[in-house]
């Protein structure tokens, strides 16, 4: 694997934070791959806005700061207008159809995807919103086994939600296996 760069933003409560983790966390725990992730909140606990960032590498990483990521993916508008112009050209910028109106000229592959509603099409309930995103990205971007990331599911959530969160990341793996190139 290359060294990837990926910003998750959006804002606080969408569960971008946690989707960062449990990506580092099929990485490094499942697969043997070196990530660093860290976090950023707004001035309000729900609503404000929140960024996590993720380095993954098979080499040592050095610098645990995100510059230039090769992924942006945007839940806000918000986030979209604050951090789409980050994406390397090239890179993807990753964002749903319900709250983002892609509006940039960015030398990236914008992928706007109808998560959040297949999310509530197929499960009805938006807790899991964050799981479908982080499972799009998976299948649009071949960073680590979805296995893995399912293995990293059961390890954090609760018994009780790991099947809902299953359902959720396989619904955003099918939306997202498409745009993989």
């Amino acid at each position: 694997m290359k060294r990837t760069r990926l910003v998750f933003s959006g804002s606080g409560g969408q569960g971008v934070i946690t989707a960062a983790i449990l990506l580092g966390e099929a990485a490094v725990i499942h697969e043997g791959i070196n990530a660093v992730q860290s976090q950023s909140y707004g001035a309000a606990a729900r609503g404000g806005a929140t960024r996590s960032d993720i380095i993954l590498a098979d080499d040592e990483i050095y610098f645990p700061v995100v510059t230039q990521p090769n992924i942006v993916v945007c839940l806000t508008q918000e986030a979209y207008n604050s951090f789409a112009p980050e994406v390397i050209p090239g890179g993807i910028l990753l964002s749903d159809t319900r709250s983002v109106q892609t509006t940039r000229n960015v030398d990236a592959r914008q992928i706007e995807l109808p998560m959040y509603a297949a999310v509530m099409e197929e499960i009805g309930k938006p807790i899991v919103f964050n799981i479908c995103v982080l499972g799009a990205l998976i299948g649009i971007a071949d960073l680590v086994r979805s296995e893995s990331v399912l293995k990293a599911i059961k390890e954090r959530v609760p018994t009780e939600y790991i099947e809902l969160n299953t359902r959720a990341f396989n619904i955003g793996l099918g939306l997202g296996l498409p745009f993989r190139r």
